[in-house]
């Protein structure tokens, strides 16, 4: 019998929040080691990890999921549900998560801050403008661009090629007239007309650096390293050329920093950096992994989407740069997006059966890393038990090394406590950890070994822009960058339509953009899209401010 469970926004703001001191005490931070932001937020001073360094690290857990339906499957939810439910079992649990980005935020997600009693809190900033990051490095990226029309403007002394001008700008929102634009319009005190684009902040390569820089100076390093364009000679010309880089990282200074809020059970949440999966590598930031790995005997951090996007990112991207061994994968699941891929949305049990195929299909992507996951079914109010409990067993039949019914939504960490004490045998687990690829290996071969073993793929072909990308990035050294690949979340295969677990397809590559700051090649998938557009119906409608001045419709 299902529980009516008030809205996620309802329940955020009826609940006391502790001081932020609190909980930055509680997990062994001292005072001089944070900056509060207001009460109930602060930001870590990464000088944390020099003094914890003789520490043991945590045990590293990736929240991951199946193929989801277009409004996610509680993959944050789960998140956070396992953070309170290792609390439960008298665990000490710290959670890592991505900030909100207010394309989503407004479009159809709506918030990212998990939902029902697993959620963290203060659930309105940290759904609009929190502490700021998002706007910092959307202004980073920007000045970047700036720099780029002022010097063709100012006699282009460094002789860049116009035609050959990668850096595009971005903005915070879901904004699809801005992905094909024409810029220096007006005469000649406005620069030079060209073509250009924007894309959602993101998916900028500022906020892939700020993710996986190390410190303050690595940081710096990675901004000076952004190739802009290339010069008349083919030669590149990076951000340092341009003398833009320091005023870069000026700006980025505290954005750097983890931002630390809490669970409503109290644990901590570092929550920093929004990188989205289908588009960039979908992971938090690396330093946010690092403190927390020091303060938590678990660590759970959330990658983005299903196994094939954030999480295969995580793994062959993230944990090489941080050297981070992760211990243990929890796979979410939902009834309601089996039966999506069963093509049957209202079905009973046999549309559970025939969907449970994409499952199967990522709980082989886990394996293929060499760990067997742990199945959460995050359960919602109107899954019967006789739903959840066929998830469970065709789960444990199909690889699984644990299954267990999530049920946090309705009676936070109590309802997830099966699930952290199948996770906790997990990490126990002998590791067999691997990429799915040498870095040495060329970069075609690399593509084609996450399309075939991640996505099930028969092979890829590559249109020729991405050939002529190819070329050109092999013989300038790039050769040996891991691969981020931009695909639709919504099918294992390039083709959104193409749901459960297709099978003979081929990948299409339309294009390579080398981030040589951030430290990867994005593959372009199809016709994947880097600035994402709202719905006919988008969320925002929703949103609004009621006679007392409390925001309602926030989800």
């Amino acid at each position: 019998m299902s529980v009516k469970v008030p809205s996620n926004l309802e329940i955020a703001q009826a609940h006391e929040l502790e001081p932020i001191e609190q909980v930055a005490e509680r997990h062994g931070l001292e005072p001089d080691e944070y900056d509060l932001y207001g009460r109930y937020k602060a930001k870590i001073n990464l000088s944390t990890i020099e003094r914890l360094s003789g520490r043991p690290d945590g045990k590293l857990v990736c929240v991951t999921a199946i193929t989801p339906t277009k409004a996610g499957e509680g993959k944050t939810t789960t998140a956070v549900s396992l953070t309170q439910g290792l609390g439960t079992i008298g665990k000490k649990p710290a959670l890592c998560l991505r900030e909100p980005s207010l394309g989503p935020v407004f479009g159809i997600k709506g918030g990212a801050a998990g939902g029902g009693y697993a959620q963290v809190v203060p659930m309105e900033d940290l759904n609009l403008h929190f502490t700021g990051d998002i706007h910092a490095i959307g202004a980073a990226n920007n000045l970047l661009a700036a720099a780029i029309d002022a010097h063709l403007l100012h006699g282009n002394s460094l002789d860049i090629d116009p035609l050959t001008i990668e850096w595009r700008r971005c903005v915070d929102m879901n904004d699809r007239a801005l992905r094909q634009t024409v810029i220096g319009l007006g005469g000649r005190a406005n620069g030079y007309p060209r073509e250009t684009g924007f894309d959602i902040t993101a998916a900028s390569e500022v906020m892939a650096i700020v993710a996986v820089a190390n410190d303050l100076h690595d940081l710096r390093a990675r901004l000076g390293a952004i190739t802009v364009a290339y010069n008349r000679d083919g030669a590149p010309v990076t951000a340092d050329d341009l003398e833009a880089a320091g005023a870069m990282a000026v700006i980025l200074k505290e954005t750097l920093k983890p931002n630390l809020i809490q669970t409503l059970e109290g644990q901590a949440c570092l929550m920093h950096c929004g990188p989205f999966a289908n588009i960039a590598h979908g992971n938090n930031s690396l330093v946010a992994d690092k403190v927390a790995l020091k303060l938590g005997d678990y660590v759970i951090t959330e990658c983005g989407f299903g196994s094939d996007m954030g999480m295969e990112k995580f793994f062959n991207i993230v944990c090489r740069v941080g050297e981070l061994n992760p211990s243990a994968i929890v796979l979410v699941a939902t009834v309601r997006a089996l039966k999506h891929h069963a093509e049957n949305p209202t079905g009973d049990l046999d549309a559970v059966e025939r969907g449970i195929e994409n499952l199967a299909r990522h709980i082989g992507i886990a394996r293929e890393f060499g760990i067997a996951p742990v199945v959460a079914i995050n359960r919602r109010p109107e899954d019967s038990d006789e739903e959840c409990e066929l998830v469970r067993r065709l789960a444990l039949e199909r690889g699984a090394f644990a299954a267990e019914i999530n049920d946090a939504f309705a009676r936070g960490g109590e309802g997830a406590a099966a699930l952290a004490e199948a996770v906790v045998r997990a990490c126990e687990e002998p590791g067999e950890f691997a990429p799915l690829y040498e870095l040495d290996e060329p970069i075609a071969a690399k593509i084609e070994s996450i399309a075939t073993r991640a996505y099930g793929a028969s092979g890829v072909t590559f249109m020729p822009a991405a050939l002529e990308k190819m070329k050109r990035y092999t013989e300038t050294g790039l050769g040996p960058l891991p691969i981020c690949m931009a695909k639709t979340h919504l099918s294992l295969s390039h083709d959104p339509l193409l749901v459960n677990a297709p099978e003979g397809f081929t990948v299409p590559i339309r294009d390579l953009r080398a981030y040589t700051g951030a430290g990867w090649i994005v593959a372009l998938c199809g016709d994947m899209m880097t600035m994402p557009g709202l719905s006919a119906t988008p969320g925002l409608r929703n949103v609004d401010i009621d006679a007392s001045g409390t925001t309602v419709g926030l989800f």
